[in-house]
C-alpha cells in the first residue's frame, strides 16, 4: 500500500495510479483510486459530445436520466456535459412551458452545435476507421501467426 503527502492531506492507495497533483481529483476506495477530473477535455471527450449530441438530435425531450441510460454514463457526467455544451453555445435548454413537471428540459441544438456535431461526426468516424484498420492488422498477423 502506498501513501502519499499533498499539503495537509494523506493520500493511501492499493496501486500508485494517481500522481500526487492529479490526487486531490481522485475518488479513493479500498480497492482502487480511478481519476476522475471534471473538465472539459477528460469528460467531453469527442465520443461523449458527438454521442450526447446525437442523442439530442434524435430527441431534444429526452430526460438526463434517459440519456444516461441509453449512453451508457452516470447520470452526472451527462449533466456536466450538458451543462458545458450549453455553455459553450452549442445546445440551447428551454423549460416546458405547460408541463406540470418544471423540471423537464427542450435541448435543441444551436446553428453552431449541429456545425460542431458534423466536424466531431467526421474526427469520430475518422478515429474509428483507424482503429478498424488497425483491428484489421492485428487479426492479420494473428492469422499468420496460427499458419
Amino acid at each position: 500500500m502506498n501513501s502519499t503527502n499533498d499539503a495537509s492531506r494523506t493520500f493511501t492507495v492499493d496501486r500508485p495510479l494517481c500522481t500526487v497533483d492529479q490526487q486531490q481529483n481522485c475518488r479513493l476506495s479500498s480497492v482502487h483510486c480511478r481519476l476522475t477530473t471534471f473538465n472539459s477535455q477528460t469528460v467531453l471527450t469527442d465520443e461523449t459530445r458527438y454521442r450526447i449530441l446525437k442523442s439530442l438530435e434524435a430527441d431534444p425531450s429526452a430526460s438526463q436520466r434517459a440519456i444516461a441510460r441509453e449512453l451508457g454514463i452516470s447520470l452526472g457526467k451527462v449533466n456536466y456535459c450538458l451543462q458545458a455544451l450549453i455553455d459553450k453555445g452549442l445546445v440551447k435548454a428551454t423549460n416546458f412551458r405547460n408541463s406540470p413537471n418544471k423540471a423537464r428540459y427542450l435541448y435543441t441544438l444551436t446553428p453552431q452545435g449541429i456545425e460542431e456535431k458534423s466536424r466531431v461526426t467526421a474526427r469520430f468516424l475518422k478515429r474509428k476507421l483507424a482503429e478498424y484498420d488497425e483491428i484489421q492488422r492485428e487479426i492479420e498477423e494473428l492469422r499468420k501467426d496460427l499458419s
